[in-house]
């Protein structure tokens, strides 16, 4: 946030991306407000080795702001450039993983799971495991409410159709059936 400074939350963040071993992008949030001072934050980040672009560095930063949207824009755009940089990308041509985000219990629904396809394309009808639940993909719908029948690498999408609720962090995986039990087993710690 431009008003707090390099806050020690940064820390954790970016003790994982230099142990990962990936390029960071940072988000000077709350830029909008009238005690933004988002040369501090670049000061302090900069003390711990994220020097700005802008200074002669490799770190991008984004002055943005989350609650009026200001700059959101340029925040995608510099993620974007980053991955076309890195040469990133997704084969949509192979079965689906993915990463539950969130899940609940609906009254009406069942089961429905917040997943972010990482790679390949999830199908209506195909076959998941996550966790330790396993079921037919029966629906998913995108972030506008739209019923989709399939969702490719990158999309987040409620699901609907597993036996039970996964965890928040369990990977999904779209099998054969005939491996879907195996791999539910091994998840299990069978």
């Amino acid at each position: 946030a431009a008003g707090d400074g390099g806050v020690p939350r940064a820390g954790g963040a970016l003790g994982h991306a230099r142990a990962a071993e990936v390029p960071i992008v940072v988000a000077v949030n709350k830029s909008d407000l009238p005690d933004a001072n988002t040369d501090r934050v670049r000061s302090e980040l900069a003390d711990r080795g994220l020097i700005p672009e802008e200074w002669g560095g490799e770190t991008m930063f984004v002055d943005c702001s989350a609650k009026t949207q200001e700059n959101l824009e340029g925040g995608l755009e510099a993620i974007s450039l980053q991955a076309e940089m890195l040469e990133l990308g997704a084969n949509p041509d192979k079965p689906a993983k993915g990463m539950i985000i969130e899940s609940r219990l609906d009254k009406a629904r069942g089961a429905m799971s917040s997943v972010l396809i990482q790679e390949g394309t999830l199908r209506v009808g195909d076959t998941v495991v996550t966790g330790e639940h396993m079921g037919k993909v029966r629906a998913m719908i995108d972030d506008r409410g739209r019923q989709l029948k399939e969702a490719g690498p990158c999309t987040p999408v409620e699901l609907l159709g597993l036996g039970g609720v996964p965890e928040a962090g369990d990977a999904l995986n779209a099998v054969e059936d005939d491996k879907a039990l195996t791999l539910l087993v091994r998840n299990c710690g069978g």
